[in-house]
């Protein structure tokens, strides 16, 4: 996620909001973190908040624990950009990109339901969670942009925000329930890895595994339905602190071929578990705080940053995708066709 580098609480006369998460104005967002409903402002030198539903606590403490901000990014841009040159160009131009620790049941289900799927679809999903199962905080008055400015709030329904369920709120779930929400597949998935993390202890299980190793955090994540290495490595880095984790999908593997090691998929058709390790080992190997160095690398292939990218790597990303079309082309004729076998 972006942000600056702190938190301040915004004047008691601040607007506002203008939207909800995932509906912004890339200024200022609106939406739920566990018990709260948090309106984050972003100004040129610093990123304002306002607590408009939650239980009364230290907010600065608890979103500066959100946000990891007793990790300093800068001198890890620095670090991350001696060991890597274009690396060094796109932080130039992304700063601010930081780790969230997250609730970690929230992060397990998240992930699970994300598995093989698209960012509406997932959104959807997690919306009728929340719906069905969670807490109701409060109506949204509903707002939309016009020529740059806030509308009036719309003649409709509010948008209204929930809670993510607790396990216990889980615990009444039943599969049917789920596949009828259109989880499909999944709802299995997230009945069985439900018991099991009741059987094991619960949330305070999962904060247990922030003090584990990296292998050992991987191995009992994957103990879950639904939860492959990517997965786990997903719920590693956002929610138990495991900052070396590099989740790996064809994406990631894709920028450690085209960015440091073009041979690291060798002959194979998938990522398989020593491929798999191959290329997280190809960002530990050269940065500290892996797993985040790789998130940012992550964001630059975004189409939303491209317009802010040096022309040289865009130009580099274009090419490279380019490349990667007529490879798989070739390889799709080749298999129709039928390729003669090489001579031993």
């Amino acid at each position: 996620m972006v942000v600056q580098d702190a938190l301040k609480e915004t004047d008691s006369d601040q607007s506002q909001s203008s939207s909800a998460w995932g509906t912004h104005n890339e200024k200022e967002w609106v939406g739920p973190v566990e018990d709260f409903v948090l309106s984050v402002k972003e100004t040129p030198s610093t990123t304002l908040y306002r607590v408009l539903h939650g239980p009364n606590l230290d907010m600065s403490t608890f979103l500066a624990n959100y946000f990891q901000l007793d990790t300093p990014l800068e001198p890890l841009y620095v670090s991350w950009s001696k060991n890597d040159e274009r690396l060094a160009k796109i932080a130039n131009v992304v700063p601010g990109v930081r780790i969230i620790r997250q609730n970690p049941v929230e992060c397990l289900f998240s992930f699970i339901c994300s598995s093989n799927n698209n960012i509406p679809r997932i959104t959807k999903m997690l919306s009728s969670f929340r719906l069905t199962f969670g807490t109701k905080m409060l109506d949204l008055p509903v707002r939309l942009l016009e020529n740059d400015e806030l509308s009036e709030p719309l003649e409709e329904e509010p948008m209204t925000l929930y809670s993510f369920p607790t396990l216990e709120q889980l615990n009444t779930a039943t599969e049917q329930q789920l596949r009828d929400m259109s989880l499909g597949y999944r709802a299995k998935f997230i009945i069985q890895t439900r018991d099991l993390l009741i059987e094991s202890g619960g949330h305070e299980f999962l904060i247990s595994l922030r003090e584990k190793d990296a292998e050992t955090v991987q191995e009992e994540l994957m103990k879950f339905s639904g939860i492959g290495r990517k997965v786990a490595d997903c719920v590693a880095l956002f929610s138990l602190d495991q900052k070396e984790a590099i989740p790996v999908d064809v994406h990631v593997q894709r920028i450690a071929s085209r960015d440091y090691d073009p041979t690291v998929l060798g002959q194979a058709k998938s990522l398989t578990p020593s491929i798999y390790l191959k290329v997280g080992n190809l960002f530990r190997d050269r940065f500290e705080y892996a797993g985040w160095a790789h998130s940012l690398l992550f964001v630059a292939e975004l189409p939303s940053f491209r317009n802010v990218l040096p022309l040289d790597i865009v130009e580099q990303m274009d090419t490279f995708r380019e490349e990667e079309a007529v490879r798989k082309a070739e390889l799709k004729e080749a298999k129709k066709t039928g390729s003669p076998k090489k001579n031993n």
